[in-house]
């Protein structure tokens, strides 16, 4: 098998039904320990605007915990929640199964959505986000430039339904940290235009 085939292999992905829920099997859960038929996309069945949502696990964390008779296993997910038209938020679900530990992320996800400014597909200007050691440059990119972005600025910028953008994480690489200043300066956006308006009604 080429190099490219095994590429091409890795970014397929696998769609299947888990307790009823459709799931799709991004690239990062190939990396996690954890069981191989749980996915890291997946959709929710939801009523009206909670139908569009589509929810990505970042990343899965297995804990050890160890008591009287050996070692007891529990699971953490980091879940990005978007709808792809400017709505975008994150939550952590811990359980000791990894689905319930997905919905639970999902759920407090859903919960603490923010509204993004998106214009022409794009972000309207440059802005630097910061959490603790965490640094995110986000820069506005023409059409057809895509989305530059490593696995966690991704998740985000790719639910919040951004489609051209650059950046460039900077410090620690912790998936928590950066997902949460990417957020910290996807908040920071404004259109100018909306801006100019409101300043002059003032």
């Amino acid at each position: 098998m080429t190099e490219s085939t095994k590429n091409e292999a890795q970014e397929t992905k696998l769609v299947q039904e888990i307790e009823g829920v459709q799931v799709v099997l991004a690239p990062e859960a190939a990396e996690a320990e954890v069981p191989a038929d749980i996915a890291t996309d997946f959709v929710l069945p939801q009523d009206d605007l909670e139908a569009a949502l589509v929810d990505r696990v970042v990343n899965i964390s297995r804990v050890a915990k160890v008591v009287k008779g050996g070692r007891r296993f529990s699971f953490a997910a980091l879940v990005v929640s978007g709808n792809g038209q400017g709505l975008v938020g994150f939550g952590l679900g811990k359980a000791n199964e990894v689905p319930d530990a997905i919905r639970k992320g999902s759920e407090r996800a859903r919960k603490h959505m923010s509204k993004i400014a998106v214009k022409n597909k794009t972000i309207p200007h440059d802005v630097i986000g910061k959490f603790g050691a965490a640094t995110v440059l986000l820069k506005r990119a023409r059409a057809g430039t895509g989305v530059i972005a490593g696995g966690s600025v991704r998740a985000v910028i790719e639910a919040a339904g951004i489609h051209d953008i650059l950046t460039k994480c900077i410090g620690t690489n912790n998936p928590h940290n950066v997902i949460r200043a990417t957020l910290d300066g996807l908040n920071k956006l404004f259109d100018p235009e909306q801006k100019r308006k409101d300043l002059a009604q003032a």
